[in-house]
């Protein structure tokens, strides 16, 4: 048994050493959650993708990104911050679950996460579809109580049902609002864009406790707006930040099941998520990341990157970094 998050951390495996190349890839080379006492982050990877509504393949999604994140190194200059050693980060494997039977794997999910969540302060789950951020917050819930859900999106994912089906994966956070599970003063949609069925899509969303910063607010106001009105929304509220891929636009995000054209980039992504290193970060995910559609691993690059800025931030600092 490894020391204790409470000693010295154990990071990344050495590259010095062993190339970047070889090797078992557990994200950014971190050692297995098997391999530590105790995490105060777990990465979680959910290889399910049978809630999506039009391209599959994200099940696929957590693998792809490990294999991409090799390349991280353990100094985040952008946040100045060390994210492997200022905190014990360890890989837990995938939670296995029905790929057959949505409520099963939604049930499965979140049994999944409460176990782990006895061994880690906090996860960071890579997805899989979007269905799996319901089950996630279900955990999260059941720690913190209704948490404001900052996502991350081109699509509102508050629609009700699809065929009759009430857990897809453009309808989770229409269930997590109606179950109390988010705060309804603090949560946010940020990056949507592209057509709706019909206008009062967004009459229904922000019934269900969002407010939106769509990708055309970006563009006419910018990023620092965006920001300024965001941790104003959020204010000391727990934080869970969800954040589907296709939130990029398909230049930075070709590999992802429903592409939207007008979207955010990378960089602009990153500096809102540096933004929020004073926040109180409670969990997160990165989903709909789908390799069969990806490019020289944009995708999962991106995505790699992503979760490398989410663990900076959720990393303790004596001062925190504000965009």
């Amino acid at each position: 048994m490894q020391p204790s998050s409470e000693s010295t951390p154990i990071g990344p495996v050495d590259a010095s050493v062993v190339p970047r190349f070889a090797g078992i890839a557990t994200f950014a080379r971190l050692p297995r959650l098997d391999q530590v006492e105790r995490a105060d982050v777990a990465i979680v990877g959910v290889p399910f993708d049978s809630g999506v509504s039009y391209r599959p393949g994200a099940r696929f999604g957590p693998a792809h990104v490990r294999e991409a994140s090799r390349l991280l190194r353990p100094y985040n200059p952008a946040q100045d911050v060390f994210p492997f050693g200022a905190q014990q980060v360890a890989d837990a494997g995938d939670i296995a679950v029905n790929p057959f039977d949505i409520a099963e794997a939604v049930r499965q999910v979140e049994a999944g996460a409460r176990e782990l969540q006895s061994n880690a302060g906090r996860l960071l789950a890579i997805g899989g579809d979007h269905t799996i951020a319901l089950p996630l917050l279900r955990a999260v819930h059941a720690q913190h109580g209704p948490v404001a859900v900052l996502h991350f999106d081109a699509h509102l994912d508050t629609w009700d049902t699809y065929f009759g089906a009430p857990t897809t994966h453009g309808t989770p956070f229409r269930r997590a609002s109606e179950e109390g599970l988010i705060d309804l003063t603090a949560s946010m949609h940020v990056g949507i864009r592209g057509p709706l069925y019909a206008k009062s899509d967004l009459e229904d969303d922000e019934r269900l406790g969002f407010s939106i910063i769509t990708s055309e607010y970006l563009e006419e106001h910018g990023v620092a707006s965006a920001i300024e009105r965001l941790r104003a929304r959020i204010g000391d509220a727990p934080l869970y930040i969800s954040i589907d891929i296709d939130v990029l636009d398909p230049a930075h995000a070709p590999g992802t099941g429903t592409p939207e054209a007008g979207g955010l980039t990378s960089r602009e992504l990153l500096r809102m998520l540096r933004a929020l290193a004073d926040r109180n970060i409670v969990g997160a995910d990165i989903v709909e990341v789908a390799p069969a559609y990806d490019h020289a691993q944009l995708t999962g690059v991106a995505a790699s990157h992503v979760a490398y800025e989410l663990l900076s931030a959720m990393a303790p600092r004596s001062t925190p970094v504000v965009d």
